[in-house]
């Protein structure tokens, strides 16, 4: 159930020292091909880290050989040498595997501003490089962890054919086409058009209805890799269909794993005017610290769901709009409904369903309850 899963991938995770806590902190993933196909998306973040900055020079080619991922640092804000830090780790990768630097992909996570130690950065890849094998997936997982509480796979199967699935992310997790580091790999024979296509239709309904805390990061990156090795060639649907569950199953992964989080919350909202609306409305309400400290006080105050709603362009009659909280409909037609002791949020799932009564499309977002705990956790972040 890892991304060595596929066939063609082997990856390797080490302790180098970029973390304080003496926890594995460089990861090494490498299709071994024969493809060499790749697909990715990233932040959107004006703001964007040297790894991004370099990964995208990468993608234009549409094609990669191997990610190199650390954790311990963000690689972000931190000059010339910050990117040439980058720069040498695609290198040294290259140099290891014998391949191309343009053929690495480089993803950094952790503290912004702080410069990574290249020293000890560069013993890790040298260290993975040495360490890379079919079994490795666990390994690599673990390493990419920062304030995460536990590692994030993903597996799903084709007919002869298999897609696999890592992530990391707890916080800053918003959308932008893409949430946190994710890598995917594929056995699949895929072309290089269809895998764009498929990894941003799959994005577009996971990853990006993911918002947990409204804090869009700098580092930002999905990443998909297709061996080939399989030597088996789904249709499009047929591998869209794959990849959007191998990204759902680790969207879900994140948001239960998001800092301090005491409830996961689906915000649906159904029969708008158009799918646009849905996901404003929804990302309105998911970003509402009102709303979301309601939530955790184990409070269905719908009026604060109305009040955001109300803050947005979607069309919609305010008078009209219905509320239910875990299948409770406690607001109809904009007025007082069932009673609001109905709702129990005791357990950790909450269900939010928003009524437009505008049009017949629909949209899901994602968020968490604001607590305690996240206050405290990012009042000091430590890896």
């Amino acid at each position: 159930m890892t991304i060595t899963s596929p066939q063609g991938f082997r990856a390797a995770g080490v302790t180098a020292g970029l973390k304080a806590s003496g926890k594995p902190d460089v990861a090494l993933v490498v299709n071994d091909g024969p493809s060499d196909v790749a697909a990715a998306v990233f932040t959107t973040n004006r703001c964007k880290a040297n790894p991004v900055l370099w990964s995208e020079q990468v993608m234009q080619g549409r094609k990669a050989r191997a990610v190199v991922l650390n954790s311990g640092g963000a690689n972000c804000y931190t000059g010339p040498e910050g990117f040439q830090n980058t720069h040498a780790s695609a290198e040294l990768v290259a140099d290891k595997l014998g391949i191309g630097a343009i053929d690495v992909v480089v993803c950094s996570t952790g503290l912004i501003g702080e410069q990574l130690q290249a020293d000890k950065l560069m013993a890790g890849i040298t260290e993975a490089a040495a360490g890379l094998s079919a079994a490795g997936g666990p390994a690599a997982a673990e390493a990419i962890m920062t304030t995460d509480t536990r590692s994030k796979e993903a597996l799903r199967e084709g007919g002869g054919w298999s897609i696999g699935g890592m992530a990391k992310g707890a916080g800053m997790l918003a959308p932008a086409l893409a949430t946190m580091l994710v890598v995917v790999t594929t056995d699949a024979q895929v072309e290089a058009d269809t895998a764009d296509r498929a990894l941003r239709a799959a994005t577009r309904v996971t990853f990006d209805r993911l918002d947990s805390d409204g804090c869009m990061s700098t580092n930002d990156t999905v990443l998909l890799m297709c061996s080939g090795a399989s030597g088996a060639s789904p249709d499009e649907a047929e591998f869209t269909a794959r990849l959007t569950e191998v990204c759902h199953d680790l969207a879900q992964q994140l948001l239960g794993d998001a800092e301090g989080a005491d409830h996961d919350i689906a915000i649906e909202v159904v029969n708008a005017a158009t799918e646009d609306d849905a996901v404003e409305v929804g990302r309105a309400i998911a970003r509402s610290n009102l709303f979301k400290t309601a939530v955790f006080g184990k409070d269905p105050n719908w009026g604060r769901i109305l009040a955001s709603v109300g803050t947005t362009s979607a069309a919609f009659e305010p008078d009209a709009l219905d509320v239910a909280f875990n299948g409770v409909w406690i607001c109809k037609d904009g007025q007082p409904g069932e009673p609001r002791d109905k709702v129990d949020l005791t357990g950790r799932e909450v269900s939010v369903v928003v009524d437009l009564k505008a049009g017949t499309e629909k949209a899901t977002i994602w968020t968490n309850d604001l607590t305690h705990a996240y206050v405290h956790e990012n009042s000091a972040y430590s890896t």
